[in-house]
Order: structure tokens, then C-alpha cells, then sequence
């Protein structure tokens, strides 16, 4: 009976396994303000952050971009309104989804954001889990890339025929 007990677990955790299959940490939104202060000092630190080395190190262009736009957009409610208490709900609305659109970017570039995923290993049908920051998964592909660029270049090209 303990055996038909363990051998149903085991065919449930088996099924269940894709739904674990990766797994991505939340983080704090880095941009919540309440007036303009808090803009201000909030979009300070994410300009520091966007920099090589910086948790944001991987935002691209275009999204830096977005970025900066809806950061603007941010500041010009606050000029006008001084505090998200005194703003009209259209306002509180879109002062809402520039903050959303900034962190939605700001979170999936996240350089300390943690990537778990459930692998089987070549030659095993037991599943392991390995976690790795998004900058570690980034960086790893950069340097793939350069390395493979590099030595494509300087590799001897064969002649085939005769």
C-alpha cells in the first residue's frame, strides 16, 4: 500500500514538473512616487543603475529610451500637480501605467533578477534545478558571442578540393 503511495506522488511531482519548470523571483518596483521628490530621487538611482556594472547594466537603447520618456512624463504630472493626492484620476491613471511600462522594463533587464529552471541532465531523466542571475545568463552570452566572434575571425580557413 506504501509503495502505491509513493509510485502516485511520484507520477503527480513528474506531472506538476513543467509547471516548476522555471521560475523568476519578484522584485520591488524600482519606481513608486508619491511626489516629486520621490521622482526625483527614484529616477536618479535607476539613471546610476543604467550604467556597465549597474543592476540595469542590459536595458537597451530603445527601452532607455522609454525609459527616460515616461520618467518625463512622470515629471511633468508632478509640476503640475505637486503630489499624487492633488492629481485628477486621469492623471493618477497615467501616472500609474508610465510607472508600470518603467518597472515592467526595468524588472525583466534586472540584472540580480534570479532565473531558476528544472533540467534534466544529458544522459538522465532526473530533472535538476540550477538558478542563475539574469546578468550571469547575460554575461555568459556576451562573452560566448566575443569569443566566438574572435576566433572566427583568426581561424585559418580550409581549402577543400584538390
Amino acid at each position: 500500500m506504501k509503495f502505491n503511495a509513493l509510485v502516485l506522488t511520484a507520477v503527480v511531482g513528474a506531472l506538476l514538473l513543467p509547471a516548476w519548470a522555471t521560475r523568476v523571483d519578484a522584485t520591488e518596483p524600482a519606481v513608486k512616487a508619491a511626489n516629486k521628490d520621490d521622482l526625483i530621487a527614484a529616477s536618479a538611482a535607476v539613471h546610476k543603475q543604467m550604467v556597465p556594472g549597474g543592476r540595469y547594466e542590459f536595458v537597451t537603447p530603445a527601452e532607455r529610451d522609454v525609459v527616460d520618456a515616461k520618467l518625463g512624463d512622470m515629471q511633468s504630472l508632478f509640476d503640475k500637480y505637486g503630489t499624487v493626492a492633488t492629481m485628477n484620476q486621469d492623471s493618477k491613471i497615467q501616472l500609474f501605467n508610465d510607472q508600470e511600462s518603467v518597472n515592467a522594463i526595468l524588472t525583466n533587464r534586472d540584472g540580480d533578477r534570479r532565473i531558476c529552471k528544472s533540467v534534466a541532465p544529458t544522459g538522465s531523466l532526473i530533472p535538476k534545478t540550477t538558478c542563475h542571475t539574469y546578468g550571469e545568463i547575460e554575461r555568459s552570452h556576451r562573452d560566448s558571442q566575443k569569443y566566438l566572434q574572435d576566433n572566427l575571425l583568426h581561424m585559418p580557413q580550409l581549402k577543400h578540393g584538390g
